[in-house]
């Protein structure tokens, strides 16, 4: 099948490189110039473990390609897929401008009957929105579907190409069928293909992400009641998680979620409820209460040191996650720039995200290539990052180099009872 991506971040490159992977011809389509032109060169500008092998394999095949021409993207291809960005605006709600100007565009060059997708995240309605950009110049028959996705930063190739689920919005028998086509050799295992009204699968994305957000930010707050009762959250999060009705995922405490899809989509969606009259008020909790978690840590630090001026703080994880580099609404930022504020001096370093913290911070931070010269004459470590190469403490190197042995751990990477073996001051999320 034919098929074109509108938009070429994590969503759209991720679903290029995948359809084609499956033996569809595949053009992503971006107005960025230096984007495309990264791409042509098989310069993948994200970190996202196993796509650079997908893009260069598809590429080299012929499968896939790139263009800044979205009209001829548009024209060549049977499906058309809007994957740009939705940045919240002021009040929460999503940005639609740039799905709505793709929409014009694929209007202006709509030619012969296609299905038009909305892969963005995107509020209830838009299809709607989407459908009537598209027919103020469309010059055929098309059908506009809704199908949300579902990948996680560092794991998106394979939640892609091994889906759980994939939900598809439809207006229509024809794009059913089509997108039915296109999607049934992602699901020979038996998952589900959930065909549903264009709405429904609108909601169904953001209440999927909301839910997962009040879980994290639900562990927060269980951590921070274990801290003043005397209690360990991870024997609470065990002793919950082994419950069949609540699941071991999403049970794990820190410094509050970050990345493109959590904070953005809460916002949006409590938004959305706000403007119809069903206000959510267990979300906008869920928003304000992991605001305030990004806080903590550096809290931490200030009971432990007193006055942050003048005092080193090495920082080991900058990205919202590990198995990426994506810094956007991270922990980190809002560390960072509360430590500076305080007029500590920081050294920090993350095994991705450095390109992009020495872009967000310049030379207000000293970035390091390895992790332990972030540590040189640190009066403290600050944790926000669950790396795996963070997970194993080299305890006499680091006392070596530290000024003063304090770790604040704000993601329970290590275990409380070695750290002060070893002659550490020891602070984490909800242990004792």
């Amino acid at each position: 099948m034919n098929v074109a991506v509108v938009g070429t971040g994590y969503v759209g490159l991720v679903m290029g490189a995948g359809l084609a992977e499956m033996g569809n011809t595949v053009v992503c389509a971006d107005v960025d110039a230096r984007k495309i032109a990264r791409l042509r060169a098989n310069d993948v500008p994200i970190f996202e473990p196993g796509l650079e092998p997908l893009v260069v394999r598809n590429q080299a095949e012929g499968r896939l390609s790139f263009t800044t021409d979205v009209g001829a993207a548009v024209e060549r291809s049977d499906v058309v897929f809007i994957a740009v960005g939705t940045p919240p605006d002021e009040d929460g709600s999503a940005d639609l401008s740039h799905v709505l100007s793709v929409a014009d565009t694929i209007g202006r060059h709509l030619d012969r009957p296609k299905v038009v997708v909305t892969k963005s995240t995107v509020p209830v309605g838009t299809a709607a929105k989407v459908r009537a950009a598209v027919a103020a110049n469309a010059r055929a028959a098309f059908s506009v579907a809704s199908n949300p996705e579902f990948l996680k930063e560092g794991a998106a190739v394979q939640d892609f190409m091994k889906p759980d689920r994939i939900v598809l919005g439809v207006d229509g028998p024809e794009a059913e069928a089509t997108l039915r086509e296109l999607y049934e050799p992602f699901v020979r295992s038996g998952n589900p293909l959930l065909f549903m009204d264009v709405a429904s699968a609108e909601v169904t994305k953001y209440a999927a992400n909301a839910m997962l957000a009040a879980r994290i930010t639900l562990m927060n707050q269980f951590a921070a009641l274990c801290e003043q009762v005397g209690a360990n959250v991870e024997q609470v999060r065990r002793g919950i998680g082994s419950d069949a009705r609540i699941g071991k995922a999403f049970l794990f405490p820190g410094p509050g979620y970050g990345g493109s899809c959590f904070p953005k989509d809460v916002k949006a969606l409590c938004a959305t409820g706000r403007a119809v009259g069903a206000p959510l008020e267990v979300l906008e909790s869920v928003d304000r209460a992991n605001e305030a978690q990004k806080r903590v840590p550096v809290a931490k630090l200030r009971r432990a040191l007193g006055s942050l001026a003048g005092k080193t703080v090495a920082i080991w994880g900058l990205a919202f996650k590990a198995q990426t580099d994506d810094m956007r609404e991270a922990a980190a930022l809002v560390a960072v720039e509360e430590l500076l504020a305080e007029g500590a001096v920081l050294r920090v370093h993350d095994p991705k995200a450095m390109e992009e913290a020495r872009r967000r911070f310049g030379g207000r931070v000293t970035c390091v290539e390895h992790r332990y010269d972030a540590l040189t004459g640190a009066d403290a470590l600050l944790v926000l990052t669950e790396w795996q190469e963070y997970r194993v403490l080299d305890f006499a190197l680091a006392k070596r180099l530290m000024k003063r042995p304090l770790v604040v751990d704000a993601r329970n990477l290590y275990e409380p009872a070695r750290l002060r073996e070893h002659g550490f001051t020891y602070d984490s999320i909800g242990r004792p």
